[in-house]
């Protein structure tokens, strides 16, 4: 009796803190727009175009039978359900079978995720037609209690071991969600409010525990926590407080649980002698849960926690925002040659990183974002052909399938090549490599109040919204990063009085302009009347820098970019796909090595870095140029 007596006043207690956190909600600094406001130009939409012509629009030609199983609807999984061959090679996985009968939810939804938001933002007419029968058949799928799922009515919310509940609806419900910001569907809105009361439904605060799971590996239990990106959007679109209520309970139930991915967790945070080991992706996704626990109660303890583990992860991330991925971090910091990242790693902290400043607001963080995105994210990609590398390290000597040669025990690398596909690992990265840009778009202009427009990431792109009811569209037309003129082209037809904030670079040394403007958190603030047709011209200006790892190995930067010395290399085809879709290997034709000196000489002209460093084979001074880091695929950038 006295233990049910302290179950009632647990439950009594847990509730009542519940219905409290509705008032203690800690206010957001920035407010997001709809996904479909902010559309790319320039560079940016040359890109995206290349990429749904290539293997971002062509996944589900590449691996059809992993796109089109109908795991969320006839193909749901049962009790008697078989493990699935998808094709990878699994040597030296440790992850246990049990996962691959989800895997293709994970696989088919971020690409429709992915898709789906690259071909609004493009306003693809072929693309949007093709979504929108994807989504109309997703719709189908949908129970009469609201279920969108993977599990049939035997197995569904009814787990204590390894499953992919959660997690195959966050990655389905995030693609859903932009699609209706872009379309305002309210048949669509209506399905996923009632998919979303299911599951709050059937894992009630206080009263379940959906992360319970037995202590075996648990990936997909883990990865299942992102389903806190669906409610905090879902509170962006309503501004209901439950579901930020429920992010937090999700959040405190997975940090007293088993974990096998367990680097977030409450206690493991606040242990000072406790460092990151998990699967990068895993603690780099958590970011985002964690974020949203801490600004949906104002509980000193989980701010602190969110501190520590941003000082951890920055601890594991190169200097070109490449964060330990390859796979597990297991305790290491960050090093140009010996850590790899997973291009899933990269998306997934670039996501973490726009959610934190939209609550947050710390410039720094913006920064982060831009490094990740215009250096680790572009320097994983192909140059030349339509493919991704799945891991890739700060200094890549050669890309024959292992890391700079290195042999792992008890495993036959391949990751550390270039794919469309990745089928012989997994189909992750490659959908992932999809979602980045879109996902990097939507957060570069956020609303600080109803009459101020904040530009926080720096790139060509179109903005229209609305400011006080009346419309704006404001078009960047610049190359940055890889030039850093900008003009800001203001259409204001019914004049309306708006500010805007744009941010200015921690590298920029000055800021160029015949505008009055002052300063506030590192942002210009532009807070004059706006003709009906107007404009804002900045420049900023830029040097050398030289910057120290902590390793200290030195790098070459010039405003945001990161720059590298090519190493020359074969290009060697392996798997073919469709016409022109390839795996690629390279074996270097250069093994000169170089070191850093003092009198470098470095100085910057045409889009080029030349500096003076010594060869370590000769061991004689050589004048060699730099490129950036986005632009190579063999390449050297620590010295």
């Amino acid at each position: 009796m006295r233990n049910l007596y302290l179950t009632f006043i647990i439950l009594f207690s847990y509730t009542m803190n519940s219905q409290e956190q509705n008032t203690d909600k800690v206010k957001e600094k920035y407010q997001p727009l709809p996904f479909g406001s902010i559309k790319p130009s320039g560079w940016i939409k040359t890109q995206m175009q290349k990429d749904i012509h290539g293997f971002v629009g062509n996944l589900d030609k590449l691996v059809p039978d992993l796109i089109n199983d109908p795991i969320y609807g006839s193909g749901r999984l049962h009790k008697d359900s078989k493990v699935k061959d998808l094709g990878n090679n699994k040597e030296g996985d440790a992850a246990g079978s049990e996962q691959y009968k989800w895997w293709n939810s994970e696989t088919q939804s971020n690409w429709w995720d992915g898709y789906t938001r690259n071909v609004i933002l493009l306003n693809d007419k072929e693309g949007l037609k093709k979504v929108e029968k994807y989504i109309q058949e997703v719709l189908k799928t949908q129970d009469e209690d609201g279920y969108i799922g993977i599990y049939d009515k035997d197995l569904r919310y009814r787990f204590n071991s390894e499953n992919g509940e959660l997690w195959s609806k966050a990655t389905m419900h995030r693609g859903l969600l932009a699609y209706y910001e872009y379309s305002k569907d309210k048949k669509l809105w209506n399905a996923i409010v009632k998919a979303v009361d299911n599951v709050m439904t059937h894992y009630p605060i206080g009263k379940s525990s959906p992360f319970s799971s037995g202590t075996a590996f648990n990936g997909g239990v883990s990865h299942g926590l992102t389903f806190t990106d669906v409610l905090d959007k879902m509170y962006q679109i309503t501004g209901d407080t439950k579901y930020t209520d429920y992010a937090l309970f999700l959040y405190q139930d997975f940090s007293k649980t088993y974990q096998s991915e367990k680097d977030v967790q409450l206690t493991n945070i606040l242990n000072p002698n406790y460092k990151l080991q998990s699967h990068g992706v895993h603690t780099y996704e958590h970011l985002r849960p964690l974020i949203v626990a801490a600004y949906a109660s104002d509980n000193i303890e989980l701010q602190k926690a969110l501190q520590i583990y941003i000082q951890r992860i920055e601890n594991a991330t190169t200097l070109t925002g490449g964060a330990i991925g390859d796979e597990w971090i297991a305790e290491r910091t960050a090093h140009s040659t010996h850590t790899g990242y997973e291009y899933c790693s990269l998306h997934e902290l670039l996501d973490s990183y726009t959610v934190l400043f939209q609550k947050q607001g710390n410039p720094k963080t913006a920064e982060a974002i831009e490094t990740i995105f215009y250096n680790a994210a572009q320097g994983s990609r192909n140059p030349n052909h339509s493919c991704i590398a799945y891991l890739k390290t700060d200094n890549s000597y050669e890309m024959n399938g292992t890391k700079n040669g290195e042999i792992e025990p008890n495993r036959k690398q391949t990751r550390y090549k270039y794919s469309p596909v990745h089928q012989d690992v997994a189909v992750c990265c490659s959908p992932n490599a999809g979602r980045i840009t879109p996902y990097f778009i939507e957060k570069s202009w956020l609303k600080e109040n109803e009459s101020v427009l904040v530009n926080v990431l720096l790139m060509p792109n179109i903005v229209e919204t609305k400011v006080q009811n009346h419309n704006i569209k404001i078009e960047t037309i610049t190359e940055y990063p890889y030039q850093n003129k900008f003009t800001f082209k203001i259409a204001n037809p019914s004049r309306a009085s708006f500010t805007i904030k744009i941010r200015k670079p921690f590298w920029a040394l000055d800021m160029i302009t015949k505008e009055k403007y002052t300063v506030e958190n590192d942002f210009l603030v532009f807070n004059r009347p706006f003709a009906k047709e107007d404009a804002i011209e900045i420049e900023f200006s830029a040097k050398v820098l030289i910057k120290e790892d902590l390793n200290n190995e030195k790098y070459f930067s010039y405003g945001a970019l990161l720059y590298a010395k090519p190493i020359e290399a074969i290009e060697l085809k392996g798997k073919s796909y469709l016409a022109n879709f390839d795996d690629l290997t390279y074996k270097p034709t250069d093994d000169n090595r170089f070191e850093f000196v003092e009198e470098n000489q470095a100085t910057f002209q045409n889009g080029q870095i030349s500096i003076r460093a010594k060869n370590k084979t000769t061991n004689q001074i050589e004048n060699i140029v730099l490129i950036p880091f986005g632009r190579t695929i063999l390449r050297q950038v620590s010295f």
